[in-house]
């Protein structure tokens, strides 16, 4: 399990103020917002490679500095850039298996996994293109089978293909039991994948909610036998319903809200659904940017 308590980190005027939220095992938990809102400092203070002013971010209730063989518990994709150019692929995973401690066999294994075949492996990274890299940088990820994998924008570079392989690995990586905490600016790959989204902007949490809670946050439009009573009762319960005309009425709450509330002064409903809203449109109500993250 991945846990974020009250993490706050300032670089003058930015950084992230009180960031908490949790990724249970067995999830995959997306992380969106504008660029420069907080993302991968978030990621960085949880990787150990930046020290919070304030909070914490563990893994498994564990500080990833203090992880005994750390690459063997978590699988951190920053930056696929970020691999010697004069190695080939086969030369940085083996260099990576010793450091970790684990065999040829496990090397064989991850390059099956992320689909270089024998022509990509013996060229030198530095020819690689980007989509190449970030399969060779998830292969490093995964290379220690670690329970949790960290991944920044795992898949740019990645063409439809490879964006759907993407999606069907981390899928069914989480399925059995991993935690994977992903940050991404494809909103649509993110809302096909997640189970769990965080919003972040200018440093601060301003969403943490499943994506159905996200996309259903316009509220609930209904219709019943006798519209007048059911936007009584719903004013006498505190809300502030709107008659939207052939007897609809909209309200900011949930249908498990309305629906209790026309049970209890016995209307009957003959619809009640959820207003949704598609993962795009929250995000800019949310953060007031566009969706790049």
């Amino acid at each position: 399990m991945i846990q974020f308590r009250h993490v706050t980190k300032s670089f003058g005027a930015v950084g992230v103020r009180d960031v908490s939220f949790i990724c249970p095992p067995g999830t995959v938990t997306g992380f969106l917002g504008p660029n420069g809102a907080g993302k991968s400092t978030s990621l960085r203070v949880l990787c150990g490679l930046i020290r919070p002013d304030s909070g914490s971010a563990t893994i498994d209730g564990v500080a990833y500095a203090q992880l005994p063989q750390p690459g063997r518990r978590v699988g951190v994709m920053l930056d696929a850039t970020a691999m010697h150019p004069g190695r080939t692929g086969r030369e940085t995973l083996i260099l990576a298996a010793q450091v970790l401690d684990v065999g040829d066999a496990r090397v064989a294994q991850v390059l099956d996994v992320v689909g270089l075949d024998r022509a990509a492996i013996g060229r030198h990274a530095g020819t690689y293109s980007l989509g190449m890299r970030q399969r060779l940088a998830l292969g490093l990820a995964l290379l220690g089978d670690p329970g949790v994998l960290v991944l920044d924008e795992p898949a740019n570079g990645l063409d439809p293909q490879g964006i759907r392989w993407m999606r069907t690995l981390l899928r069914e990586y989480a399925d059995r039991g991993g935690t994977v905490l992903l940050s991404s600016h494809l909103l649509p790959e993110v809302e096909a994948i997640a189970d769990h989204l965080v919003v972040i902007d200018q440093g601060t949490i301003v969403a943490d909610a499943t994506p159905q809670e996200l996309q259903g946050a316009g509220g609930t439009s209904v219709r019943a036998l006798d519209p007048s009573a059911l936007t009584a009762a719903l004013v006498a319960s505190g809300y502030q319903p709107t008659e939207a005309g052939n007897g609809l009425v909209r309200v900011q709450a949930t249908t498990e809200q309305v629906g209790r509330v026309a049970a209890a002064a016995s209307v009957v409903l003959t619809e009640l659904r959820p207003i949704g809203h598609d993962l795009e449109q929250v995000f800019f109500e949310l953060t007031g940017h566009g969706a790049s993250a």
